[in-house]
C-alpha cells in the first residue's frame, strides 16, 4: 500500500485516498530493488489522478476507478496491461469496483481485450442487474457499452513472460503470486469505494478465479450500515467493519493491500 507522508489528510482536506501496487511484485534480489523507483513513481501518478479528483470534489467512486486504471495502464503492475500469464501462455484478467454508498458492486472475471478492466466491471455495476460477468459474456457486454478493448499484445510484456518460463522451469510448474492493485478512498461528502484489478497467479490454470472480482472478499466498502439494494452482500459489510475502527481503516483492510490471493 503506497500512502506518502502528506497525501492522507483526513483531518485538513476531507477526504482520503490510499492505493496498492500488490504485496511481491519487487522481489527481494537486486535487480528488482534497482526498478523500485519506477514502482514508485507509477504509485504516485495512480495516487495523483485519484487525489486531483477527490480534491476538486469529486467522488471516491470516480477517484478509485480511475486511479486503478492508471495502474492497469502501466505494465509494471499486475493488472491490465502488466498481467502474468496462465501456465498455457494466455492470460485472463479479474477485477471489482464497489460504491460504500449503496453497496453497488460490478465486476469481471476471466477476462482478456479491455484495455482497463476496471472499466469493465464498473460498466456491469452501472449498466446491468448483475454483480459478476465472466469470459466471452464479459467481453461481448462491455462491447454494447463501448468500453475500449486493446489486441492482445498490448497486454503481453517480455518480463511476464520471462517469469512464466521460471514458473514452468520447476518441477511441478508452480503458480506464483506476484499481488494484485487496488484502491480505497473516502470523498469530501464521507463516502466510501474501492477498486480491485489483478491478472492473477503466474502459472495459473486457465480459468482459474481468485478473491479479487467476488464482492465480500477482493472488495467490499461500506459508508454505513444500511439497507442496500443487493441484500446478499448486507452481511459481508457487519462482519468485516468492527465498531472500533473507522470506516476508512475498514475499507482498506478489506480491499486486500497484503492479503495473499487465494489459490
Amino acid at each position: 500500500m503506497y500512502t506518502p507522508r502528506g497525501s492522507l489528510t483526513r483531518a485538513d482536506s476531507g477526504f482520503a485516498l490510499a492505493i496498492h501496487g500488490g504485496a511481491g511484485t519487487l522481489r527481494p534480489d537486486e535487480a528488482a530493488r534497482s526498478r523500485a523507483p519506477s514502482y514508485h513513481q507509477g504509485l504516485r501518478c495512480a495516487l495523483s489522478v485519484g487525489r486531483d479528483i477527490l480534491a476538486t470534489g469529486g467522488n471516491a467512486l470516480d477517484a478509485v476507478t480511475q486511479a486503478v486504471a492508471a495502474l492497469e495502464d502501466n505494465p509494471l503492475f499486475n493488472a491490465g496491461r502488466g498481467s502474468v500469464f496462465t501456465i498455457a501462455g494466455t492470460q485472463e484478467m479479474d477485477a471489482s469496483v464497489m460504491d460504500g454508498r449503496d453497496h453497488g458492486a460490478g465486476a469481471v472475471a476471466g477476462i482478456l481485450g479491455l484495455r482497463n478492466p476496471i472499466l469493465g466491471a464498473r460498466a456491469v455495476m452501472e449498466h446491468s442487474h448483475h454483480v459478476l460477468l465472466i469470459g466471452e459474456g464479459a467481453l461481448a457486454f462491455c462491447r454494447e457499452q463501448h468500453v475500449a478493448f486493446a489486441e492482445p499484445g498490448y497486454f503481453r510484456t517480455d518480463e511476464r513472460w520471462r517469469e512464466l518460463q521460471a514458473a514452468l522451469a520447476e518441477r511441478p510448474p508452480a503458480a506464483a503470486q506476484t499481488g494484485t492493485v487496488g484502491a480505497v478512498a473516502r470523498d469530501r461528502e464521507g463516502n466510501l469505494a474501492a477498486a480491485t484489478s489483478t491478472g492473477g497467479m503466474t502459472g495459473k490454470t486457465p480459468g482459474r478465479v481468485g478473491d479479487s472480482p467476488i464482492i465480500g472478499a477482493g472488495t467490499m466498502p461500506t459508508t454505513q450500515p444500511a439497507r442496500c439494494r443487493r441484500p446478499a452482500m448486507a452481511s459481508s459489510s457487519s462482519a468485516m467493519a468492527p465498531p472500533s475502527r473507522s470506516p476508512l481503516d475498514c475499507a482498506i483492510a478489506v480491499s486486500r493491500c497484503t492479503r495473499p490471493a487465494m489459490r
